[in-house]
């Protein structure tokens, strides 16, 4: 009579997320009972229990889980036991490599308890059902949870962790902001210094310099908690642009803009921009619109200027002149001299970077000195004020003309172009449907059928990425009206100012761009083009 195989039993036991409302008849504890209770019955050895606490069952990325099939390679155990299949895991594709293929290779004996299967006997067909229906619940309550969560999002609830910087939960509800005036005052000058000109970096140096305390800091003193694993105490480029860019501070909640790849693969990546969810005014400010209109458009302007030797701040123009003629940002250059009394001057001047670098043969010097540059742009400002003061109805009334003018034509276009797009996928998904109709009736073979399906699909993609594209394009055209109304809110401060400062120019000008010099007759003379945020050379 051939003796009984001996087993070494791995038990494992789990409770994932998903598990975590079902109740007692899950719990870690009553699993470990029924299972041991069992082996007792049945006279096996127990070698080790193994057990994963509230770690998806869709993922096989658990401590647990992988210490098991390492013993059961390296021939520890030759028998694992669990109450069901669902503990082992719900991805019926993996559940299956393993009870399918890699158990009987090694020879290992496979047991869920309550489903009844046991992979000594040749009649598991109900396992691979089993797994699916596993999967299919894992799906299903996936999907639950995300709903739950977007209808928390959609209805201005923040659902992130950590209240951001500056702000404080609300004692009547945590899911709602309250300034906390501290840090407040801390983001304020962030901002200013952004509107100033000064880059990321720059800014993370002003903060660190004055000792101020970087976010995470402030968080573990405010909780009186103690910071793990957390080494680096200062600010850094990276905290403040994500702070700057956060829309947070204008009031608005701005949520699920991260997310995992799916139910299956829990691995965070950005969500695209159409998306997130955006609930506006959902909380006091502690930026005003106009500090953040300025800090976006010094953000789309990649305004990168150079410092001054010695004073470690931008010049008054820098990252704001553009030769005319090639389209390089003008270099900031300084010229000392010594007049014959001995006193010392210093000249500032920009020139075409281009030039500067590569010498004539790339451009023309462009020089221009910075005091009259100076005295041509304040003039300029001063005089748009002026007839905003003046008479604003028509110089609004210009404006709306000269903009509806230039993008009449543009926007014919887009629309055009918009509308056979639409049409076009509509007619794809004709198509589409058609092939599986004849595929199905044997009329066109399965190779062919696949081929075109990715044809299909492939420019149907391209197709929704152009629908995207133009739609965003004809609703920036919609908001001339009340680019406008910015612009001449802004320009009619500046009626009676005196001097220029680098803040006033980045809140009013886009660019300005620099002709060469030249001459006509006795007369030299040089083009300049002083384009203004939101208007352009309008007004």
């Amino acid at each position: 009579m051939k003796a009984e195989k001996e087993y070494r039993v791995g038990i494992y036991v789990s409770l994932s997320r998903d598990d975590e409302r079902t109740g007692e008849s899950v719990s870690i504890e009553n699993q470990k009972l029924i299972l041991t209770k069992y082996c007792e019955e049945q006279h096996w050895e127990i070698i080790a229990i193994y057990c994963d606490d509230g770690i998806s069952g869709t993922s096989f990325e658990r401590p647990g889980v992988q210490k098991l099939i390492e013993d059961a390679k390296d021939g520890k155990i030759n028998l694992i036991l669990v109450k069901d299949l669902s503990r082992f895991g719900r991805n019926y594709i993996q559940v299956g490599q393993y009870t399918d293929y890699l158990f009987p290779v090694i020879g290992v004996r496979f047991i869920a308890l309550n489903d009844g299967v046991d992979t000594l006997n040749s009649d598991n067909d109900i396992m691979p059902f089993k797994n699916l229906f596993n999967e299919f619940q894992s799906k299903e309550t996936s999907k639950k949870i995300k709903a739950v969560k977007q209808i928390n999002a959609k209805a201005g609830n923040y659902l992130g962790a950590y209240v951001p910087y500056g702000y404080t939960a609300s004692p009547e509800d945590k899911h709602r902001f309250v300034i906390d005036e501290e840090a407040a005052e801390n983001v304020r000058k962030l901002f200013r210094y952004r509107c100033q000109g000064y880059g990321f970096r720059k800014i993370a140096g002003f903060m660190n310099e004055k000792h101020i305390l970087p976010p995470r800091d402030y968080y573990y003193l405010k909780t009186g908690r103690e910071s793990v694993g957390y080494r680096n105490h200062l600010w850094n480029d990276v905290t403040i642009k994500k702070m700057i860019r956060n829309e947070v501070y204008i009031g608005h909640m701005v949520q699920n803009k991260r997310g995992t790849v799916s139910y299956k693969n829990h691995k965070q990546i950005d969500k695209p921009k159409s998306e997130w969810i955006k609930v506006e005014n959902t909380h006091e400010p502690i930026i005003d619109t106009d500090t953040w209109n300025t800090c976006v458009e010094i953000d789309e302007r990649n305004c990168k200027p150079r410092t001054i030797k010695g004073a470690g701040e931008p010049s008054l123009f820098g990252g704001l002149l553009r030769c005319m003629d090639c389209g390089f940002k003008m270099r900031y250059h300084e010229e000392n001299h010594i007049r014959k009394n001995g006193r010392k001057v210093k000249y500032i001047n920009f020139m075409c970077g281009n030039y500067a670098r590569s010498g004539k043969a790339a451009c023309s010097a462009h020089i221009i000195y910075q005091q009259p540059l100076t005295e041509i742009v304040l003039e300029d400002i001063q005089s748009r004020a002026k007839r905003v003061i003046e008479d604003e109805e028509k110089v609004r009334q210009e404006l709306l003309e000269t903009l509806t003018k230039k993008n009449v034509a543009q926007q014919k276009a887009d629309k055009s172009l918009l509308q056979a797009a639409s049409k076009r996928i509509m007619e794809l998904e004709r198509l589409t449907q058609a092939l599986y109709e004849d595929k199905v009736l044997g009329n066109v073979p399965e190779g062919i059928c696949k081929t075109l399906i990715m044809k299909y699909d492939a420019e149907r993609s391209e197709k929704q990425e152009l629908i995207q594209e133009l739609t965003e394009k004809l609703s920036q055209t919609a908001k001339s009206e009340n680019d406008i109304e910015v612009y001449l809110k802004r320009i009619r401060k500046y009626v009676a100012v005196e001097t220029l400062d680098r803040e006033m120019l980045l809140e009013l000008i886009n660019c300005i761009d620099v002709g060469e010099r030249k001459q006509r007759g006795q007369q030299k003379y040089r083009d300049i083009v002083i384009r203004y945020n939101l208007v352009d050379t309008a007004g």
